[in-house]
Parts: C-alpha cells; structure tokens; sequence
C-alpha cells in the first residue's frame, strides 16, 4: 500500500529509505574510488574473489578477504544483539544507537589517509553496512535493502509487472516507492563521485552528514509523535 504518514513509522517510511539508499550509493562509490577498486557494502564481490583466489592456490590472498567477510557477520550480530531484551533494558533507542555507531564509523573513516592498508577502511564500512543493512530492512511492507539495488530491482520490476497486467494500484504504489529508493542510490553515487573528487578520502564526512539527518528525521518525528519504530524501539 501507498505511505501514510499516520500509519508508516519513521524506520520502515520511503523518505528514510531514499536517504539510505543515498548513503548506500555514495560509500559504495566512496570506497570504490578512495580503496582501489572496492565494494564493501556487498560482500558477494569478496565471496566470488575468495573463490577464485582458493581454486588458484593463492591462500595468502585468499585469506585477505575473509576480515571483511567477519566484519559484516559481526555487524549483523550487533545488530542483533541490540535488539534482545535485555540490551534493550539499557540501550533504549537501538535503531537510533545504529545510526550513531553508523555516524561515528564513517566520519572517523574520514580521517584514515590513503597510506593506510585499504583492509583498515573495508571491514569498517563492511561492519556499519551490515548494522545498515540489518535494522533497516522493509520499505513500508516490503523487504528492500539500502546498501544493494539487486533485490529492490526485482521488486520494482514485479511492481511494474503486476501494475500494468492486472491493473493493481497498490503494486503502482510499490513500484514507485521501489523507484525512489533506486533512484537514491544513484544520486548517493554520483554524489560520491563528486566529493571524492573534492575532498578525497575527507568524502566520508558528507556520507557521515546524510546520516545525521536521518537521526535527525528520528529526532523530529519524535517530537511530532509519529511512531519511530514498528515495536519499541
């Protein structure tokens, strides 16, 4: 169905999702322009090169892939962890705690210079990509992610599909929501792009502002009294 405002809490509404998504984007881009070549939002990349690198015998630099591979497991697991009863009992807000971890992170990765190996940078964007990734995953009513365009793709594409065969409007609203958030994470990377090009690996800040307004966004719509999060935060 189409956003309510009264209805979709901030984590799961489609503007947090769109600023995500941007987020997303432009750290994708980030450390693809900034670390030779790296995508460490996604860990497929890592998974297929591990494999290649095993059947070549190179172990050495097979092992090199693993510590992003652990850094994303570790990140879901945090996650996770703040999520369970009794974290919950002294971390009141934890999506409101991921999103302040997810600001500290990437504005400190900000200040690694280029001499730095690119493994110190990697596994600190594949950890905050997984708390990301982990907390905020439905887009109204529907699964979606923020840091890959794969899976929103085929939603949009089956959104599109079932609005033009059978006439279904709320599959129209689906796949403009799924097309908003698409689009975000292009303008999250061509945004990426530009300030990378500006600032270099200083880049990371503008990433760490736009998260700063979504904790911004949870901030206001709590003033407002707009439900934050589906269940107790």
């Amino acid at each position: 169905m189409a956003e309510r405002p009264s209805t979709v809490v901030t984590s799961e509404s489609v503007r947090l999702g769109v600023l995500l998504a941007a987020v997303g984007g432009f750290v994708d881009v980030y450390t693809f322009m900034t670390r030779d070549g790296v995508f460490a939002n996604a860990q497929t990349a890592n998974v297929v090169l591990f494999g290649i690198d095993i059947a070549s015998g190179h172990w050495r630099s097979a092992l090199g892939y693993l510590p992003p591979l652990i850094a994303f497991a570790l990140g879901v697991f945090t996650a996770e962890f703040l999520t369970r009863p009794a974290v919950a009992r002294i971390v009141k807000r934890p999506v409101r705690a991921v999103l302040v971890i997810e600001i500290l992170v990437v504005a400190a990765v900000g200040f690694v210079p280029l001499s730095v190996p690119n493994a110190v940078v990697t596994i600190s964007i594949s950890f905050v990509a997984a708390l990301q990734v982990t907390t905020f995953r439905v887009l109204v009513d529907q699964a979606f992610s923020t840091t890959m365009t794969t899976g929103n793709l085929r939603s949009l594409s089956q959104a599109v599909f079932h609005r033009l065969t059978d006439g279904d409007k709320a599959a129209g609203a689906r796949a403009r929501n799924f097309g908003l958030v698409i689009m975000g994470f292009l303008a999250g990377a061509v945004l990426g792009a530009v300030m990378v090009r500006a600032l270099d690996v200083g880049a990371a800040w503008v990433a760490s502002g736009m998260l700063v307004v979504a904790l911004a966004l949870f901030m206001f719509d709590e003033w407002r009294g707009v439900p934050r999060v589906r269940h107790s935060e």
